[in-house]
């Protein structure tokens, strides 16, 4: 069977419904996915788009989904439950897989199935949103001025709000503790395991480590054994992380975390003001074993806004035939000056230090 079509999957959440009504501005007609008929089709109406509701649980009804589709992009989180049955679907009928997932154990899975996408002739880009692409390049750009570099970090900051889907994200990830990259190693390490003062193009900032997903996937972009992400945060709220790490396991805790995630529910995202006003700052360093070191800086839109542009980017990409077979990186299929196509971004200088 030809495929021609494409799909939105989660269509009806916060951000899948931003990407859903941006790529109808654009003339593009995906097909609204999700699980719930009620929510999706209303939207799908309302837009004049086509849609498909089916429940990931549903392994024979997820395939026969995805058997016209060219790509997904999977927007229904957390992604730690959903992304494994539809990348499961997606090597069975060959379909490109992109989501906007962060989750370094969701990063991980996708990538260790690198052998399983190429045998199926199909992509697997997890992170083609604000989490991981803007950092990636990036990590790219750096990795280029300074191949023999042993030691990567990454730190971010910006305004706006969160949707509930990444609170639900946030949640899991405060009972996991931290993580870094050691030695070619994922480790786990405290919460706040680093603490220090960042300069990023406009300011500097107290920023503490987090485990973000370049943790993950970063290695596979530069080769870098020992990288570390941080965000901007308060000095004193870094050091209350810090100190609280090992009372956060609790949150393991099943019916907490489930409680936790059912309050999420009812979180606004960022409103439309903030999301065209703001913008998200990126800084990177890379250094080798003779104490050199080279420093980046690159700004970008506010993260749902940038999510939308740049996962919507990509389909595009992937719908002309620029394709990779396997697990990807964004920087790794379309280059480390992919983030400096999108509207907003701009790559500061890079300095030797």
């Amino acid at each position: 069977m030809s495929k021609h079509h494409w799909m939105i999957y989660g269509a009806n959440g916060f951000t899948g419904e931003l990407i859903a009504r941006q790529a109808k501005a654009l003339g593009m007609n995906p097909i609204l996915g999700g699980r719930t008929p009620n929510k999706v089709e209303p939207l799908a109406e309302s837009l004049g788009l086509p849609s498909r509701c089916f429940s990931l649980d549903d392994a024979e009804a997820a395939e026969s989904a995805l058997s016209d589709i060219v790509v997904v992009l999977h927007c229904a989180g957390p992604f730690s439950a959903t992304s494994k049955p539809m990348v499961d679907a997606c090597l069975k009928t060959s379909t490109h897989y992109l989501d906007i997932t962060g989750e370094i154990p969701v990063l991980q899975s996708i990538h260790d199935r690198d052998r399983e996408a190429k045998a199926a002739g199909c992509m697997l880009m997890p992170g083609v949103g604000f989490d991981i692409v803007p950092t990636d390049c990036l990590a790219a750009s750096l990795a280029q001025q300074m191949p023999e570099a042993d030691n990567l970090e990454l730190a971010f900051c910006g305004e706006g709000g969160t949707s509930p889907g990444t609170v639900k994200t946030m949640i899991e990830m405060l009972a996991d503790g931290g993580r870094i990259r050691k030695d070619g190693e994922i480790k786990e390490v405290p919460a706040a395991y680093k603490r220090k003062m960042i300069r990023f193009s406009d300011r500097e900032l107290w920023s503490m480590t987090v485990p973000w997903g370049d943790v993950c996937t970063a290695w596979y972009s530069t080769g870098i054994d020992n990288i570390e992400v941080y965000t901007a945060t308060p000095k004193p709220a870094a050091f209350i992380s810090r100190i609280l790490s090992p009372v956060m396991k609790v949150l393991n805790y099943q019916p907490l975390q489930q409680w936790l995630k059912k309050k999420a529910g009812s979180i606004e995202g960022p409103n439309q003001e903030v999301r065209e006003q703001g913008g998200m700052r990126v800084w990177g360093k890379v250094s080798n074993q003779q104490g050199e070191a080279v420093e980046a800086w690159l700004d970008v839109a506010e993260g749902y806004r940038f999510t939308v542009n740049a996962s919507l980017a990509i389909v595009e990409k992937i719908l002309a035939g620029n394709v990779i077979a396997g697990a990807q990186t964004p920087s790794m299929a379309y280059g480390a000056s992919l983030v400096e196509e999108l509207p907003d971004s701009r790559l500061e200088l890079i300095k030797e230090l």
